[in-house]
């Protein structure tokens, strides 16, 4: 009887650690000046979250909690209502399709602007983070751990430094007319800005079939044009070297910010902040895959545009 004994101490012992191992915290903030209702989706085998999905009105923050080894993704929805008849709820841009304030394990329809987490946990390790625009964007969002260790020296920084990422500028206005997505009639403005692979399906752009690799895919001129605005961002699927972002023993959490210096993005391209009543618009794609030829040269143009203006906001 006394063989046993210590093996079963030791994994009570274990069982302890790992039930004891204190949770992380995200703090999400809504800094647009129109609601949002952020969306949060674990990874296969991560636990839930204290919550999936809710309504945060400008100005607001609100902690949640995961389990210290989470894997996710956390989005803003735009544009949300209950419909009156039918009691479903749904949402312009970045919907979960759940049918409520809560995602429940569904993730965001694109384009929608992600911020995706891996987490260490107990086991010493780094965590993982970064923001991506490989489905689209609808909301500018900045990510950053809320109480990161002291920076290592200038020669060992660099994506492991706990830095602040995220693409904070406002790319529905900068969208080319063949990604562009609009709620409401002819002349209404941007909600949400799609990838070229949503957009024309091409191998070229998901990076899949004879592109299915990072020798093979390279990045486009809609690409380039994402990275132009906001560098530190996934612009397309292999954009890992400046776009994935380590931190060790982030003890404190992460802070979401969506629209972070709101100021200067005032509406975010969002029709409710211009003070349309909060409903389900009738969604319009402005452009069409048979536009692309014709609209190069624009798009080079807007990358330009973009660039510049990524250079005055730093």
């Amino acid at each position: 009887m006394k063989g046993p004994l210590p093996l079963l101490s030791l994994l009570c012992f274990l069982t302890f650690l790992l039930q004891g191992a204190a949770p992380a915290t995200f703090t999400i903030t809504n800094s647009c000046d129109y609601t949002v209702w952020p969306g949060i989706l674990s990874n296969a085998g991560a636990p839930p979250p204290s919550t999936t999905g809710f309504a945060l009105p400008s100005g607001q923050s609100l902690a949640v909690t995961v389990a210290s080894a989470w894997s996710g993704r956390i989005w803003a929805r735009t544009l949300c209502a209950t419909n009156s008849s039918s009691g479903a709820f749904a949402c312009a841009t970045a919907d979960c399709g759940s049918g409520a304030v809560e995602c429940s394990g569904r993730g965001a329809a694109p384009p929608a602007t992600l911020a995706e987490f891996t987490l260490a946990g107990g086991t010493g390790g780094d965590d993982f983070y970064d923001v991506s625009l490989v489905d689209g964007f609808n909301v500018p969002v900045l990510v950053a751990p809320q109480a990161p260790p002291p920076p290592p020296p200038a020669a060992a920084q660099g994506n492991g430094s706990c830095q602040a990422t995220g693409c904070p500028a406002d790319l529905n206005r900068a969208c080319p007319a063949e990604l562009r997505v609009v709620a409401g009639g002819a002349g209404a403005e941007a909600v949400a800005c799609r990838s070229a692979c949503e957009a024309f399906a091409e191998a070229e752009y998901c990076c899949s079939g004879a592109y299915g690799s990072p020798a093979t895919c390279a990045p486009t001129a809609y690409s380039r044009l994402f990275k132009g605005a906001c560098p530190a961002a996934y612009s397309y699927a292999y954009d890992d070297a400046t776009s994935t972002f380590t931190c060790a023993a982030a003890g404190g959490g992460y802070s979401v910010v969506f629209c972070p210096g709101a100021s200067s993005l005032k509406s975010g391209g969002n029709p409710e902040a211009a003070g349309l009543p909060p409903s389900i618009p009738t969604m319009e794609f402005s452009g069409d895959a048979s536009s692309l030829m014709t609209s190069r040269n624009a798009v080079v143009a807007l990358l330009q545009m973009a660039v510049f203006s990524a250079m005055s906001w730093q």
